[in-house]
């Protein structure tokens, strides 16, 4: 675990130096809840802003997951990636570090969104249910973490990794049930928003939410998530220093 620390420590460093690039990552979530979760006239719904919470949350988490693998495109581009690989410790503790700190930074800035809609009016958490939808995010958060730091290894640079955020991000986003129920979407958008994993993330904090323990929403991301921490293992067993 130390190794795993470590590395997670120093990116965790460089991030809260960061300040900017912190507070941009608050300014798109904090405006989809005042406009959208606020502004919008929603007619199935009148509490719109409870509803939209869990999905401006798994944004965030998603928002930050993809962000995060231009860490490892940084260190590439450093030179640090080829000499952390060259290091005793075992290849996979640079992959579980980054996993560790990039899920760390999706739910700090999961809880200032949720502290920030509970000003704006949204229904208050019990502490049973803030550790159920911690829980859920940070499943969530380690396979997306897990995802975008495996494609950053095959992503020459800045630039590709960006193209390549933006083309995931929003069409995931605009897919999944984060803005309206399933029996509100057209026909086609409903079987694509059942299979979305962004869906299986807000639908268990919106069980959560109703009193209900979302143990098939769990167990979906539990077992998604470990699919995908095997295949980045895998890539990382792979790399040539």
């Amino acid at each position: 675990m130390n190794p795993i620390l470590v590395y997670c420590r120093r990116d965790l460093i460089r991030w809260f130096r960061g300040r900017w690039g912190f507070i941009s990552a608050m300014v798109m979530p904090a405006a989809w809840l005042v406009f959208v979760g606020l502004a919008l006239p929603i007619r199935f719904t009148d509490d719109y802003i409870d509803f939209v919470t869990p999905g401006i949350l798994a944004m965030t988490t998603l928002s930050a997951s993809l962000s995060g693998g231009g860490l490892l495109i940084l260190d590439r581009m450093l030179g640090f990636f080829n000499k952390f690989l060259a290091l005793p410790p075992p290849r996979e503790s640079i992959l579980f570090g980054k996993i560790l700190v990039i899920t760390i930074r999706g739910l700090i800035q999961s809880t200032i969104i949720l502290c920030f809609a509970f000003l704006l009016g949204a229904q208050l958490y019990s502490p049973v249910q803030l550790l159920m939808t911690y829980l859920i995010l940070f499943i969530f958060g380690s396979l997306l973490s897990a995802a975008a730091t495996t494609v950053a290894i095959y992503v020459d640079d800045h630039d590709q990794y960006a193209a390549v955020n933006a083309m995931v991000s929003m069409p995931v986003f605009f897919t999944s049930s984060a803005m309206m129920p399933y029996d509100q979407m057209p026909g086609w958008l409903q079987p694509v928003a059942h299979v979305n994993p962004l869906s299986f993330a807000i639908d268990g904090i919106r069980l959560m939410q109703a009193g209900t323990v979302p143990l098939f929403q769990i167990g979906l991301l539990s077992l998604l998530c470990i699919l995908v921490v095997g295949l980045a293992v895998h890539a990382f067993r792979k790399v040539k220093v």
